[in-house]
């Protein structure tokens, strides 16, 4: 295992060259939340965010305290996530960095279908790239490996992208070690994204590969909820201890976990923004991350 850092570091530089701080923003519920105006039985439906000067207020609110890597993808809402981002962002400002992620087909809503052909991937991208109002993409994930083409082809097609001056960094979204292993083998591999929290704990051996290998792990859903967050759990207690907010001990516990750590937690709240954003303070003792880590393993 590799030891932990006394103290929390702020930034973290994805790729050896784009300074990022550590707590990130993903943008998926902004585009993609379901409409409260469905019931549960009827099929969910695309529609832009039910406040959207809200949502364009909240990024900038974002960048105002401090947060410069915004996470999308061309399948929110395609591709209404990544046009939000820049009528909230663009042009802009130095230090703020857009990720975005392409190879997976949205026929409804409800479904996620990888689709890793080379040319789509290359056409997505450049929608992307239209989309952000950008002539290069900072970091360009593909969103799912797709097991009808060979990695080396979808791992070539962003290869080609970053080649043409189209992708700075290049990076992979819930994948494996040895998956990620093998991509590394054909281009470097700057991030990864993959499901993990406090409570979420499979892909511990990705967490350690990125932190051996200097990647940035971006976890996605990073906040522990449920039956590891509710009173009487240790995240709660701790919580208590430092006076902070569960949410806040579990953000703690994932920028502890590794340096190169970068949570995207999502929000539609500009008072639960500012709550995570300040996670990047919380210092938690070697004895009350241990005994976060032995309670949600």
């Amino acid at each position: 295992m590799r030891e932990i850092p006394r103290e929390t570091v702020q930034t973290f530089t994805i790729g050896g060259d784009l300074e990022v701080r550590r707590i990130g923003y993903g943008a998926m519920r902004l585009a993609d939340a379901p409409d409260p105006a469905r019931s549960a039985l009827e099929a969910p439906i695309w529609r832009a965010p039910a406040d959207r000067a809200g949502a364009v207020a909240l990024l900038r609110r974002a960048v105002e305290v401090g947060v410069n890597l915004f996470d999308t993808a061309d399948s929110y809402a395609l591709g209404a996530g990544e046009e939000l981002i820049a009528e909230a962002l663009h042009p802009y400002g130095d230090g703020v960095a857009v990720a975005t992620k392409i190879g997976v087909l949205r026929p409804s809503p409800a479904e996620w279908v990888p689709l890793g052909h080379p040319a789509y991937l290359r056409q997505q991208a450049e929608l992307s790239l239209r989309r952000l109002r950008v002539e290069r993409i900072d970091l360009l994930q593909l969103h799912r490996l797709d097991p009808a083409y060979p990695l080396a082809d979808q791992i070539g097609a962003l290869k080609q992208l970053r080649d043409e001056g189209k992708v700075r960094h290049i990076g992979l979204s819930e994948v494996s070690a040895e998956e990620l292993r093998q991509a590394a083998e054909i281009t470097p591999i700057a991030a990864v994204q993959n499901l993990y929290n406090l409570a979420a704990r499979q892909h511990e051996d990705v967490v350690e590969h990125a932190t051996t290998h200097g990647i940035a792990f971006l976890p996605f859903f990073p906040i522990a909820a449920g039956s590891h967050a509710g009173p009487g759990t240790p995240l709660a207690a701790v919580a208590a201890e430092i006076g902070v907010t569960p949410a806040q001990a579990s953000l703690a516990w994932l920028l502890r976990r590794s340096p190169t750590v970068i949570p995207i937690p999502g929000t539609s709240s500009i008072g639960h923004l500012e709550e995570n954003v300040a996670a990047l303070s919380v210092k938690l003792s070697d004895e009350q991350y241990d005994r976060l880590s032995a309670a949600a393993a």
